[in-house]
């Protein structure tokens, strides 16, 4: 069993990007399947909106300036 093991951490190694990439073409496929076009692109739209939010929050960068370059002036006081 150590064998397989080994064969899978050296596997991971090599190719991170490539298993990386087929799960989660595997995943967006079903999700497709299963919640249709429209649904799935919205899901992802948010995802990606809360993956560049977290980011700015990571950095410690002041949301509330991201907010100001959005929102129509005066919106936020």
């Amino acid at each position: 069993m150590a064998g397989v093991k080994e064969f899978f951490a050296a596997l991971w190694q090599t190719h991170r990007g490539r298993i990386t990439g087929v799960a989660l073409a595997l995943v967006i496929g079903i999700m497709f399947l299963v919640l249709g076009f429209l649904k799935t692109v919205f899901l992802l739209a948010l995802m990606a909106g809360g993956y560049i939010l977290g980011g700015k929050v990571d950095n410690k960068e002041d949301l509330l300036e991201l907010l100001d370059r959005i929102l129509p002036p005066g919106y936020h006081k």
